[in-house]
């Protein structure tokens, strides 16, 4: 019998055109089997937790505190001189992920271009990776590092799974692991494929959406039969998280997901 993954709905991404605890609702109501969300400080922790309760579905992960979206910012890791700003967020996000359940959280390194870069910026991530990684292991919690392509977030400081594989082995922490997005290895120019049998040990949890277009699978170049196949292969056993745009409305789109199930 083949393996059977759980879809997780990004709600950032999903269902969009509804509140957003109406979108919790919808997930359950379609057909997914957990929910996750960047950024889900906005509801208090013990409100979330009743929520989940509710509609009997696990939170997957979430991000640490990531600065401020308005000026582009995506995490805070890298930055020597907000170090205390990030400290702050790991405690901050452990809690809320402790209370929810949760038990991955992505810490996000942060944008900066190539050519302002320096040693030090690297040092201060390795750092603050390992020091979050300490302070999660505590609560039996994994710390969450992604690669996000240039063509789709310009100047992020890990731009493909080898950097962020890379930092993994730096810190030589057990409980940082590898956010592997399918839609960004093709957007990279890589193959998935090879990406998930190389770091298979690795592999936290594993984001998709179709290329071109980050719509919903089915609509692009990708074949998710042959990635579920090679996550298989790889002992992969969490859940694929659909953090894709809609081509027309979430709802209309969910035709993939009885297919690939």
């Amino acid at each position: 019998m083949p393996h059977v993954f759980g879809y997780s709905a990004h709600l950032g991404y999903l269902f969009t055109d509804l509140t957003y605890f109406d979108r919790f609702r919808a997930a359950k109501r379609h057909g997914f089997s957990a929910v996750e969300h960047p950024s889900p400080y906005h509801v208090p922790a013990a409100r979330m937790a009743e929520w989940l309760e509710e509609i009997d579905l696990p939170y997957v992960q979430f991000g640490l505190y990531s600065g401020e979206a308005t000026r582009g910012e995506k995490g805070l890791a890298i930055f020597p001189d907000r170090r205390s700003e990030f400290r702050d967020s790991v405690g901050v996000g452990l809690d809320y992920a402790q209370t929810i359940g949760v038990k991955k959280v992505h810490a996000m390194a942060g944008v900066l271009p190539k050519s302002l870069r320096t040693a030090e910026h690297w040092d201060c991530y390795i750092d603050n990776l390992s020091w979050a990684a300490d302070r999660a292991a505590e609560r039996d919690i994994t710390i969450l590092v992604e690669a996000m392509s240039a063509g789709a977030v310009a100047d992020y400081f890990v731009d493909l799974p080898d950097i962020g594989v890379k930092a993994i082995e730096a810190t030589g922490r057990d409980n940082i692991r590898l956010l592997l997005d399918v839609f960004h290895c093709v957007n990279s120019g890589l193959d998935p494929l090879v990406e998930i049998e190389k770091n298979a040990e690795l592999i936290g949890h594993v984001h998709i959406a179709d290329h071109p277009g980050r719509h919903e699978p089915g609509t692009g170049t990708i074949d998710f039969g042959t990635v579920r196949d090679g996550l298989v292969k790889g002992g992969y056993n969490g859940f694929l998280g659909c953090e894709y745009s809609p081509r027309q409305s979430t709802v209309d789109g969910l035709g993939w997901l009885s297919q690939l199930v």
